[in-house]
């Protein structure tokens, strides 16, 4: 079964104070969230402090808080991949990385989700790229947040974003481009 109109169904029922919605939307977005923390994960350093689990339980509680209102599924993911960004960038600085050398905090920024061709970033050094680009055009960080962070498919983020999937992949090249040029 498709949980995309269901997690929307049940974002809507929870929102209107239904407790059993919560009751049936906590594990299937649990388990979604722990899906895209894995997948952000694995292209972290050896030995990186942040688990996760607790990444997840970042993303989780902050957004099943119940002060933020979600109109469907990719707005939820929208805002997790966002919470997920800020949390990863919160234990770096926590943690007194330096933008360069000493141990640094890594991560993946995939050309797709399931890509084999990885390039490895800091992530303070990502974050300030994307928030220098955010100052030019914040919606192409929300693409790379949705994509990225959030792990929505190319067709989810182009929803979110009201552009054709087409328009998205061609706004991630030139985004990605930027990054590059911008990180070296």
């Amino acid at each position: 079964m498709d949980e995309t109109p269901q997690i929307t169904q049940l974002l809507a029922d929870w929102q209107q104070g239904d407790k059993g919605a919560f009751s049936t939307l906590s594990p299937i977005v649990y388990d979604e969230l722990r899906r895209i923390a894995a997948r952000l994960m694995r292209g972290e350093a050896p030995g990186h402090t942040l688990q996760a689990t607790a990444l997840v339980n970042e993303a989780f509680m902050s957004l099943m808080a119940g002060s933020v209102s979600v109109s469907d599924r990719q707005h939820f993911f929208s805002l997790a991949a966002r919470v997920m960004r800020r949390a990863l960038v919160d234990h770096a600085r926590g943690k007194g990385r330096q933008k360069r050398g000493g141990e640094l905090q890594r991560m993946t920024l995939n050309t797709s989700a399931g890509s084999d061709q990885n390039q490895t970033l800091d992530v303070l050094e990502l974050d300030d790229a994307l928030t220098r680009l955010g100052d030019e055009d914040p919606k192409l960080v929300q693409a790379i947040e949705l994509i990225y962070f959030g792990g929505l498919s190319y067709s989810e983020a182009a929803a979110e974003l009201e552009v054709s999937r087409t328009a998205l992949v061609a706004e991630l090249k030139f985004a990605k481009a930027w990054l590059r040029r911008a990180m070296s």
